[in-house]
C-alpha cells in the first residue's frame, strides 16, 4: 500500500537492489548536508518488513542504533536474517553510506495468534487531530521537517508533547510500502516536537544517539499521534518518552537517548 499526495516528491528515490537517493525532503535539523532519523528509520523499516517476508508474522520491536553523521544523498540498505526461527525472528538493516554504516537496525518479528479474548491497553487514547486548534510549524531547520505537519493539542508544552503529526510526501518511489512504515518515519520526530529548550537558541544540543520502537498493534492510516515527556538528567544525558497513536488508538511506545551538550 502507499499514501500522501501522489504528485509530492518522496522522501527517497529507489535505485534498485536495494540502493536509494534521499531527497531533500530527508534533509535534517542539526545539519544540512545528512538526513534525518525519522525517515530514516521509514526507509529501514520498509527493507525490514521486506525481507523474507512470511504470513502471519509481525513486527514488534524496531531498534535503530545511529553510528555517526548520516549522509544525505546516495546509500545503500544491507538486510540479513540474525536468528532465523519457526515463530520468532530477529531482522537487521544497514544504511552503508560511502562504505560507512551510519545506521543499524534490528527488530524483532513475531508470530500472530489470536490473543483478543486477553486484549488489554494501558495506555490512554490521545484526543482527536478535530480537538487541535490548526497547524503549527515547528521551530527547527531542515527539509524533513518542513515536510511535516504538525497539530498540537491542548496541554502542549515545552518538555511534554501532545501532538498529531502526517506527511503529504511519500515515503519512496516507485515501491510499494506499508502504514507501519509511513508512521515508524514519523516516530524520530517526537525529540522535536516539544523541546525542553528551544532549537538554535545558541546554549544546548539534543540529538539522540538511538530510537526504540515497542509495538503491541500494527499501526494504520497516515496520522502518527505522539504524547511524550522529555527528561534532561544534571551530566549530559536525556530521554525523550513517547506513547503511539494512530486514529484507531495506542499500539506502542518509543524511547530515545540524548546526548545533553552545551554549544
Amino acid at each position: 500500500m502507499t499514501g500522501g499526495d501522489a504528485a509530492a516528491e518522496p522522501y527517497y528515490r529507489s535505485n534498485g537492489d536495494g540502493r536509494y537517493t534521499s531527497t531533500v525532503h530527508a534533509q535534517g535539523a542539526w545539519n544540512d548536508h545528512e538526513q534525518h532519523m525519522a525517515p530514516v528509520s521509514g526507509i529501514l523499516a520498509h527493507c525490514l518488513e521486506n525481507f523474507a517476508p512470511r504470513d502471519r508474522m509481525q513486527m514488534a520491536r524496531l531498534s535503530f542504533e545511529i553510528l555517526g553523521v548520516i549522509p544525505g544523498g546516495e546509500f545503500e540498505v544491507v538486510t540479513s536474517m540474525l536468528r532465523p526461527g519457526r515463530s520468532i525472528e530477529l531482522l537487521q538493516a544497514e544504511l552503508v553510506a560511502g562504505g560507512r554504516t551510519a545506521v543499524r537496525a534490528t527488530a524483532w518479528r513475531l508470530q500472530a495468534f489470536d490473543t483478543s479474548a486477553v486484549e488489554a491497553i494501558e495506555d490512554a487514547p490521545l484526543p482527536g487531530i478535530d480537538q487541535s486548534a490548526g497547524q503549527v510549524k515547528l521551530d527547527w531547520p531542515g527539509g524533513y521537517v518542513r515536510s511535516i505537519e504538525a497539530y498540537p493539542l491542548p496541554e502542549h508544552r515545552a518538555g511534554r508533547g501532545r501532538s498529531w503529526l502526517r506527511t503529504r510526501h511519500p515515503l519512496i518511489d516507485h515501491e510499494p510500502f506499508s502504514d507501519l512504515a509511513r508512521l515508524v518515519g514519523l516516530v524520530d520526530t517526537a525529540n522535536g516536537i516539544a523541546p525542553r529548550v528551544p532549537p538554535g537558541a545558541g546554549t544546548y544540543i539534543f540529538p539522540n544517539v538511538d530510537l526504540q520502537i515497542h509495538l503491541y498493534r500494527q499501526p494504520t492510516g497516515e496520522l502518527l499521534g505522539l504524547e511524550n515527556a522529555v527528561s534532561f538528567g544534571r551530566l549530559g544525558v536525556g530521554v525523550t518518552s513517547s506513547v503511539l497513536h494512530d486514529e484507531s488508538g495506542p499500539f506502542g511506545r518509543a524511547e530515545q537517548t540524548l546526548t545533553v551538550r552545551p554549544i
